[in-house]
C-alpha cells in the first residue's frame, strides 16, 4: 500500500457545522447505493465500513486499516495553500480506486483536477470524493448568526463565492484574492464538472455537513465547448436536417447543468412538456424566467439568424432526440425547430413521451403540407393557451 502523499489538513469551524443532514434538492436521486453492486472490493470495504462516517473519521479509518487494502487504492491527501493537481511522482502507474481527501471546494483548478484524476484512474475504477456546497454553507451562515444578521452575511457571502467568480474582470479580482479556496458550489456544478471530466456518478448523500460522491471512470473527459457559466447559455441542439445548431437563452439552470442529462433521465421522469419532471437543476431565478416566458427571448436570435423559426417542434439536445423514434427523428429534421413548440396548441398536454411524439407528428405533417397555414394556426392556439390559460415555458 502506497503511503499517503500529503498531510491531512483537519476542517476548520467544525463547530459551526450543523447537527442535521443537509440534502440539496433532488440528491435523493443516487443515495440506494449496495455494497453488493461496487466492483471493486477496496471501495466496497470503505462504504461498508465508513458509510456513516465523517471523511475525517473516514481518513483515520483508512490509516489504521491500509493492510486490508491493495497497492492499486490511493489515499491523497492534499495541502490547503494553492493548486496540487495530482502528482506526476507516482511512478506513472495508474489506480483503480484514489480517495480524495480533500474537500473539492477549495481546490483553486478543480476541472483540471479532475481532469488529471482521470488520466490516473484505470478505467471502470473509481473516485471517491467530498466537499461542502452551498446548501450545507447557507446552512452553516443560518445557524451560526441571528437574523437578520444571517441573512446579510450570507448574502455578501453568496456574492463573493458564488457570482465574482463567474463574471468576466470581477473572476480575476476573486482568484487573486483568494486563490480558489473555499469556493461555494453547488450540488449539481460539482456533479456536472464529474461527468464532464468523464466520471459517472453511483453514489451521492449528504451526511455530516458533507456532500459525499462515488463516482467510476467511464470515459475520456468531455473537452467540447465551454461549460455553461455565463448568463447567456449557449446549448447544442438538433436542428433542420439534423445539423447541430447552437440555441441562445437566457440560463435559467446551475452551471454545468448540461453535462447531467442522462443522470438525471436516469432518476426523473419527463413531464407533461417533454421536459424532467421537478428537474432540480433549475435555480430559483431561472423558474421565474421560465414562468414568464423570458428565458426564450435569446432565441430570437436564432430566428434572425434562419436557424429557428417563431412556431415549431422544440429543439432538443441529442440525449432527448435519440429517445425518439427513428421515424419521428427523420421527420422532426425536416423542419426547423419554434420558439413556439406545438404542444402548448393541444387543449390536454401530452402526459407521456409517446404522446409528445403524436403531438410533434401532427403538426409536423401538416406543416409539410401547408407551412402558412398550419404556422399562423399554431400561433394563435398557443397564444390563446398561454395568455387565457397561463402556460409557460419549462
Amino acid at each position: 500500500m502506497r503511503r499517503p502523499l500529503y498531510p491531512l489538513d483537519p476542517l476548520r469551524e467544525q463547530q459551526y457545522l450543523p447537527s442535521n443532514d443537509f440534502a440539496e434538492k433532488g440528491s435523493e436521486g443516487c443515495d440506494d447505493l449496495k455494497a453488493e453492486d461496487i466492483d471493486d472490493p477496496d471501495v466496497r470495504l470503505l462504504f461498508e465500513e465508513t458509510d456513516d462516517e465523517s471523511m475525517k473519521q473516514v481518513c483515520i479509518w483508512f490509516l489504521s486499516h491500509e493492510n486490508r487494502f491493495s497497492d492499486s487504492t490511493l489515499l491523497l491527501r492534499m495541502k490547503y495553500n494553492g493548486c496540487d493537481p495530482i502528482p506526476d511522482r507516482l511512478d506513472g502507474r495508474n489506480y483503480h480506486a484514489i480517495f480524495v481527501m480533500r474537500p473539492l471546494h477549495t481546490i483553486f483548478e478543480l476541472n483540471k483536477f479532475l481532469i488529471e484524476a482521470n488520466s490516473k484512474i484505470d478505467q471502470g475504477g473509481y473516485l471517491v470524493c467530498y466537499c461542502r456546497t452551498s446548501a450545507v454553507k447557507k446552512a452553516m451562515f443560518m445557524s451560526r448568526y441571528p437574523w437578520p444578521l444571517n441573512k446579510v452575511l450570507y448574502g455578501f457571502h453568496y456574492l463573493w463565492h458564488r457570482v465574482f467568480p463567474k463574471i468576466k474582470g470581477l473572476k480575476k479580482i476573486y482568484f487573486g484574492i483568494t486563490k480558489g479556496c473555499n469556493r461555494t458550489f453547488h450540488r449539481v456544478e460539482i456533479l456536472g464538472r464529474l461527468y464532464r471530466a468523464g466520471f459517472e456518478v453511483v453514489y451521492e448523500n449528504t451526511a455530516h455537513a458533507e456532500f459525499r460522491v462515488i463516482a467510476r471512470k467511464v470515459k475520456e473527459p468531455n473537452l467540447k465547448g465551454v461549460p455553461s457559466t455565463s448568463p447567456i447559455a449557449k446549448l447544442r441542439r438538433v436542428g433542420k436536417c439534423g445539423k447541430i445548431i447552437t440555441v441562445y437563452k437566457f440560463r435559467t439552470m446551475y452551471s454545468y447543468s448540461e453535462y447531467l442529462q442522462e443522470y438525471v433521465y436516469q432518476h426523473r421522469k419527463l413531464d407533461n412538456t417533454g421536459k424532467f419532471y421537478q428537474d432540480y437543476r433549475i435555480n430559483g431565478i431561472g423558474a421565474f424566467l421560465r414562468k414568464t416566458w423570458l428565458d426564450e427571448l435569446p432565441m430570437l436570435l436564432n430566428i434572425l439568424k434562419g436557424e429557428m423559426k417563431l412556431v415549431g417542434v422544440r429543439p432538443l439536445s441529442q440525449q432527448f432526440f435519440s429517445l425518439y423514434s427513428p421515424e419521428m427523428q427523420e421527420l422532426r429534421i425536416k423542419t426547423k425547430p419554434g420558439l413556439l413548440p406545438p404542444l402548448y396548441f393541444e387543449k390536454n398536454q401530452p402526459e407521456t413521451l409517446d404522446e409528445i411524439q403524436e403531438s410533434e407528428r401532427r403538426y409536423c405533417e401538416a406543416y409539410l403540407k401547408n407551412p402558412l397555414r398550419t404556422d399562423w394556426k399554431y400561433f394563435w392556439g398557443i397564444m390563446n393557451n398561454i395568455i387565457l390559460k397561463h402556460k409557460h415555458s419549462h
